[in-house]
């Protein structure tokens, strides 16, 4: 496949290629362009000369184009998920419901377009003061490739709805599907250069787009050394950012909890998309009066897991994406086999594919070093604590504070677990699920900004003010 510049598909300008891989067998996918600097700035270019004819457009007419794409993507589900199974890894079943999230979004989005609104103060002193939400310009957004399809339509909904013209770059192992649905941008009926999507290196390419002058702002998904330096260039030329920078969520069990449920959802949390989730389970913290009662229920529950390739029937948990991933993650593992007991896995399959059984550790210290950071991966610990304020103090803990969890039939403990746990977003007795209408973000290193609900549209516009006397 080619990149979409200016409603066009092109090679890069150096004719370099990338492979992606079958992170289930290793084979050989698709390629892509190897796009760096001058491919960035064609884009930008493009989307710059698109911006003012789009931005022009009253907001029902962008809002129908989204919703008459979001028809195209609920129409290709079944290719487009294969494809994301191919180049991801993940189940059919979560693929499936990721384009088919991706559709939502834009949907919800091209509801939201008849209501883009400002706002009218009458004042004797001065007149009419008039507020109205301006677009910002060509937007950029940076895309990882842990749940690319659903991130790009986090990026892409509330910038288009918004009046704004996009480059996108997905991540080098899983530009295919997000490809595949520019094309379908332009079925649709998307002007020529609203919408690029460019493919390459962060390093040059990602690189390229977040220094460019005429980017306006920067929306990046990824992890936090990454991020930080997308602020510091961005802040160069005075970009708006958004950065979601991942969490290590944790998840409370209270003595009173259903226990079922909850082990039911500490396995579905943690280790959904093979537990390469940013707000997916990291660690769980039970009240000591049921730890016991508990580890057997998920014990249960994660040993029922079938590991595979995501496209046969029957695989819930698919491999990690890149051998960067696993290395990672056998490393996490390693290092605590002597102050932790595995319950659960903890060890690579043989044969092809970047797999890791999931994985259940017990015996850590409340105030273990590696409950403090991300684990991005298959592996869950299960810590025992006191009471709610033990708990809670050790799931402030950490630089993070992204998602959080409690489980409890107490009214009480629920309020004071959202009240008090550092996250941007806290669930009672679920966990995970971030439908278009809630604001998704963190605080602390997590990021800054949010993405989704009538908040990121606000994300993607400035306010100008006007001031009338007649």
């Amino acid at each position: 496949m080619k990149m979409l510049i200016g409603g066009e598909w092109k090679a890069a300008a150096s004719g370099r290629e990338m492979e992606v891989v079958n992170p289930a067998t290793w084979e050989t996918v698709g390629t892509v362009p190897s796009g760096g600097h001058e491919d960035a700035g064609a884009a930008v270019d493009a989307a710059g000369e698109a911006f003012a004819p789009w931005a022009d457009l009253p907001p029902v007419e962008r809002g129908k184009v989204l919703f008459r794409t979001a028809v195209l993507v609920r129409e290709e589900t079944e290719r487009l998920a294969a494809t994301l199974v191919a180049e991801q890894g993940k189940p059919l079943r979560e693929a499936t419901d990721e384009v088919r999230g991706f559709a939502h979004v834009l949907e919800y989005y091209a509801g939201l377009s008849s209501s883009l609104y400002g706002e009218s103060i009458n004042t004797k002193a001065y007149g009419r003061i008039i507020v109205e939400r301006r677009p910002l310009g060509v937007c950029a957004g940076i895309i990882p490739w842990n749940m690319p399809v659903m991130i790009a339509g986090w990026k892409i909904g509330p910038a288009l709805t918004a009046g704004n013209t996009m480059v996108l770059k997905p991540a080098s192992t899983t530009p295919l599907t997000t490809l595949a649905i520019g094309d379908l941008f332009l079925k649709a009926g998307l002007p020529a250069g609203v919408l690029n999507i460019v493919t390459g290196p962060g390093e040059t390419l990602g690189e390229a787009l977040v220094t460019h002058p005429v980017v306006r702002k920067v929306s990046f998904t990824g992890e936090i050394g990454t991020g930080r330096h997308v602020a510091e260039t961005a802040a160069q030329t005075m970009k708006h950012v958004t950065l979601e920078l991942g969490g290590s969520d944790p998840m409370i069990v209270c003595d009173d909890a259903d226990l079922a449920v909850a082990a039911a959802g500490a396995a579905g949390g943690r280790f959904y998309n093979c537990g390469q989730t940013c707000t997916a389970v990291k660690r769980v913290y039970v009240f000591s009066d049921v730890a016991d009662r508990f580890r057997e229920l998920l014990v249960e529950k994660t040993r029922a897991i079938t590991v595979g390739d995501g496209m046969e029937k029957g695989v819930r948990m698919g491999p990690l994406n890149n051998a960067a991933g696993l290395e990672r993650i056998e490393t996490v593992v390693e290092d605590v086999r002597d102050e932790a007991e595995v319950l659960v896995g903890g060890k690579r399959p043989e044969g092809k594919g970047f797999f890791y059984e999931p994985t259940l550790i017990t015996g850590l210290p409340v105030d273990a070093p590696s409950l403090r950071e991300e684990v991005f991966g298959p592996v869950l610990p299960v810590v025992e604590v006191e009471d709610l304020d033990e708990a809670v103090a050790a799931a402030n803990g950490t630089r993070y504070g992204l998602g959080a969890s409690i489980w409890t039939k107490d009214l009480g403990r629920a309020e004071r677990g959202c009240r008090d746990l550092e996250a941007g977003i806290v669930w009672v007795n679920q966990h995970l699920k971030a439908p278009p209408e809630t604001p998704f973000g963190g605080v602390k290193w997590s990021g800054t900004g949010r993405e989704n609900g009538p908040h990121a549209l606000e994300r993607y516009t400035e306010e100008k003010a006007l001031l009338i006397r007649s």
